[in-house]
């Protein structure tokens, strides 16, 4: 089940104006202009804010995301219908022939065990054309990232339409490989107050690479990610098989 923070109507929404400007996205259409990408399907899509970024430099874009009120936003988003939006997972997708399958931000550590990853990957392969390419980012274990998180400070938001929110995040479980955190929002105009419990798999490089080989795919790259270098590792995998 898709977290709160992505399937909750009041909490979806919210998103973007938390998520900042996302600036991480222009390596991905970085890669996609490198890599000649004419078909994209975008995986855990969220909001939509890759999806839409593609499609503006004229991309032929597909968004698939588990969380009806996240696919909810990026339609809104979209009221040209540029995009086909899907609402599934990996292992609904429909025969894509896609050039490019991405997830960006924490989806590729969303599946928590190897099954789960292993039909993950599956997934996007049978929905690729053959020597079609799988570019994700994943954070490095070793950086203990969530560290950094137990010490962030409340962030406050004016979100139009909805008024000013407070969030807060506390992480609530370390047994690695998984980490667990919630976010507790409170609405101030009402003083509702919504909480998004997420677990998160860290993988180490050796293990992202071995099961990519496992699933059909031979890596081309590792490269850092531009917006967080030395935490993050962007890798550029081929549909080999």
């Amino acid at each position: 089940m898709p977290d709160a923070i992505f399937a909750h109507p009041r909490l979806a929404p919210l998103y973007d104006a938390f998520d900042g400007d996302r600036d991480d996205l222009d390596a991905y259409l970085a890669i996609a202009d490198e890599l000649d990408a004419r078909v994209v399907l975008d995986l855990g899509c969220g909001t939509g804010n890759l999806a839409l970024l593609l499609a503006r430099h004229g991309r032929t874009v597909v968004g698939v995301d588990p969380a009806g009120s996240s696919l909810a936003v990026a339609r809104s988003k979209d009221p040209e219908g540029r995009i086909r939006w899907i609402h599934g997972d990996a292992t609904t997708l429909p025969p894509l022939r896609a050039d490019l399958a991405t997830m960006t931000a924490n989806v590729a550590q969303v599946f928590r065990t190897d099954d789960d990853w292993t039909r993950a990957l599956r997934g996007v392969h049978a929905a690729q054309r053959p020597g079609g390419h799988l570019v994700f980012e994943t954070r490095r274990p070793e950086r203990r990232a969530w560290e950094e998180w137990a010490d962030t400070a409340p962030v406050t938001r004016d979100v139009p339409g909805v008024g000013r929110v407070e969030r807060r995040l506390e992480v609530t479980a370390v047994d690695l490989p998984l980490v667990s955190f919630r976010y507790t929002y409170r609405f101030r105009r009402d003083g509702t107050v919504l909480t998004s419990d997420s677990t998160l798999r860290f993988r180490d490089r050796d293990e992202v690479e071995s099961s990519l080989a496992a699933a059909g795919y031979r890596v081309d790259d590792v490269r850092e990610a531009p917006d967080r270098p030395g935490r993050e590792f962007i890798f550029v995998a081929q549909r080999s098989t």
